[in-house]
């Protein structure tokens, strides 16, 4: 009798303990389950911008994107009640992008669902668009409000080392000390170089945004006298080193060489430096007394220039997934500038009674395909 009861007891313990235990995992469950958005979808306009969505929350929770053009800012995550700010950039596609937000609290997840419209069409109607392709970014330069580049679109480069090319101009911020070489009037945007004391002062000027594959294009009047170098090119976003990651010239010319105009490609395995570079050049007569359109298209096959409409230039992508023949497959964006002798520029001398000397850009457009 006395065994029977020990274990009856014991049996009785054993049940009250997993009837506990059970229990406490019950409610540990449902602190773990407790998780309330106050929405689960949001609509941005492609302009981009910030939502708050509140949280409330069993235990610690957090909220995150996969998708780069999203932020969220989490505020109280440690306590019941929280917010998370969803900022969303602004959508440059032409189509309406989505995208997912998890908010995690323990093992319970739920979603909210961004929907961002498309980016209007860009107004074409005074501009002639290559078939097949779409206006994505374009700069007229006849927005009466500036004086000077729009910094909204453009930034400067300055400095005065050279720039490996052995360059003698100091290129400056739009003006320096009084002497202002960046300048926007009646639609034309004038790079020009000047003397200063004994320096020369001239613009180098980027593009903010940057593109994979188009059709870039400028109408440009090039600046007169020995010594001079104006330049339309394109570098790739990520740059680290030269010329393993590419260049693009899509328009050069020197002053001791008036009107002819060459274009080329720069990569690690064809470059001047070794005597491999690929290069093409053309007389363009009146190039220094008029406007021509200068215009580059790269795809994914082959890079090709023309001058007002004429294929100056061709470089087919070898196929070979070698970026020491084509490093052509990343973000390049737009370069203007004006040099000042330099090892091709300076090849013959300079003339600085040629200055100051104009290089004048009426208009600069990006195409991409639809």
């Amino acid at each position: 009798m006395e065994i029977k009861s020990v274990l009856h007891k014991s049996l009785v313990s054993i049940g009250i303990i997993l009837i506990s235990g059970c229990g406490g995992s019950s409610e540990s469950a449902a602190a773990e389950t407790l998780l309330e958005l106050s929405v689960t979808e949001i609509e941005i306009p492609y302009t981009g911008g910030k939502q708050t969505v509140s949280v409330e929350a069993g235990s610690e929770w957090t909220a995150y994107s996969d998708a780069d053009w999203i932020v969220c800012n989490v505020n109280g995550s440690t306590e019941k009640n929280g917010t998370v700010d969803i900022i969303v950039d602004e959508n440059k596609d032409f189509e309406v992008r989505t995208a997912d937000i998890t908010v995690k609290s323990g093992t319970t997840r739920k979603g909210i669902s961004v929907v961002q419209e498309a980016a209007p069409e860009l107004d074409t109607s005074d501009i002639s668009v290559p078939e097949g392709y779409r206006l994505v970014w374009h700069d007229e330069f006849n927005d009466s409000k500036f004086d000077a580049p729009d910094e909204s679109l453009w930034y400067y480069e300055t400095g005065d080392n050279g720039w490996g090319n052995n360059e003698i101009q100091n290129y400056i911020p739009g003006s320096k000390n009084g002497v202002t070489c960046a300048e926007v009037s009646e639609g034309i945007f004038s790079i020009i170089a000047k003397k200063a004391g004994d320096e020369v002062y001239s613009i180098r000027i980027n593009s903010k945004e940057s593109w994979k594959y188009g059709y870039f294009e400028a109408r440009l009047k090039l600046p007169k006298g020995k010594g001079t170098w104006p330049a339309f090119w394109m570098m790739p976003k990520e740059f680290n080193t030269w010329p393993d990651d590419g260049e693009i010239d899509i328009m050069e010319e020197v002053g001791y060489n008036p009107e002819y105009v060459s274009s080329s490609i720069h990569t690690k395995a064809y470059n001047h430096s070794i005597g491999t570079q690929k290069t093409k050049e053309v007389l363009v007569e009146g190039s220094q007394t008029e406007f021509h359109v200068y215009a580059l298209e790269w795809t994914e096959d082959y890079i090709k220039t023309f001058v007002d409409g004429k294929e100056l230039f061709y470089y087919p992508n070898d196929k070979k997934g070698d970026k020491d023949t084509w490093p052509f497959n990343v973000p390049f964006y737009l370069k203007l500038n004006l040099a000042w002798g330099g090892f091709w520029g300076g090849a013959q001398g300079v003339d600085e009674s040629c200055l100051p000397a104009t290089y004048q850009i009426d208009y600069v457009r990006v195409f991409q395909k639809k």
